[in-house]
């Protein structure tokens, strides 16, 4: 399994806690054989669920051009029609992904083009279900431009737990559907806007997989 880069810092600090963990737990036996086999399993524990959140797995990159794809792996918790103040200012038809933290959390590009528009905003750490966390919390916007079908806005969100937005996207840059162009450390949102006319390939609640699962599909 590979892991990503973004996971560097954290993996090296996790399991330098880990590994004095349990040289402590072996080399001063203060407590009971039980308590202190308990404390070695939840170390190890820890570092596996951060060895599975930093994974990153094989995903073919997309051949569709009508198609917009998912940019990330989670669960569609919103689907309407609102009005984006920040780079259309006008109405679009948004589509919201939840990821867990036990989601993988690479962020992938939904269509294919040239980047147009990059912007990090600083800002809070609500719950990433929370209706204001689109606007108010720490996130990252990007705007990619269909040389046929148009733009489309994706924001990455970070949430309760998340502290650290990864964006490699940047204006005038191309964009390869399905490649990476971020990453959003432990627990997070993706918001799509896309055109009024595009065609809705979703429900709400639904289990998605980034690169792969088809979200809309343009106008022709």
């Amino acid at each position: 399994m590979r892991l990503h880069r973004e996971g560097t810092p954290t993996l090296l600090l996790v399991t330098a806690v880990v590994c004095f963990g349990l040289f402590a737990l072996v080399k001063w036996p203060v407590l009971p054989i039980v308590v202190s086999a308990l404390i070695g399993f939840a170390l190890v524990a820890v570092l596996g669920i951060v060895l599975w959140f930093f994974r990153v797995p094989k995903r073919a990159l997309p051949k569709d051009d009508a198609a917009i794809f998912s940019p990330c792996d989670g669960k569609v918790v919103v689907i309407e029609e609102v009005y984006e103040p920040e780079y259309f200012k006008d109405k679009r038809r948004q589509v919201s992904i939840f990821m867990s933290p036990l989601n993988v959390h690479i962020n992938y590009h939904p269509i294919g083009g040239t980047t147009t528009y990059y912007k990090y905003h600083p800002g809070k750490y609500l719950v990433a279900w929370h209706p204001k966390s689109s606007t108010e919390n720490e996130r990252s916007t990007v705007v990619t431009a269909h040389p046929k079908y148009g733009e489309v806005l994706f924001r990455q969100i970070a949430g309760a737990l998340a502290r650290r937005i990864c964006t490699y996207a940047r204006e005038g840059t191309p964009a390869v559907q399905g490649a990476e162009f971020g990453f959003i450390k432990f627990g997070s949102r993706v918001d799509l806007f896309l055109p009024l006319d595009a065609s809705i390939e979703v429900s709400l609640g639904q289990v998605v997989t980034g690169s792969a699962s088809v979200i809309a599909r343009f106008k022709h």
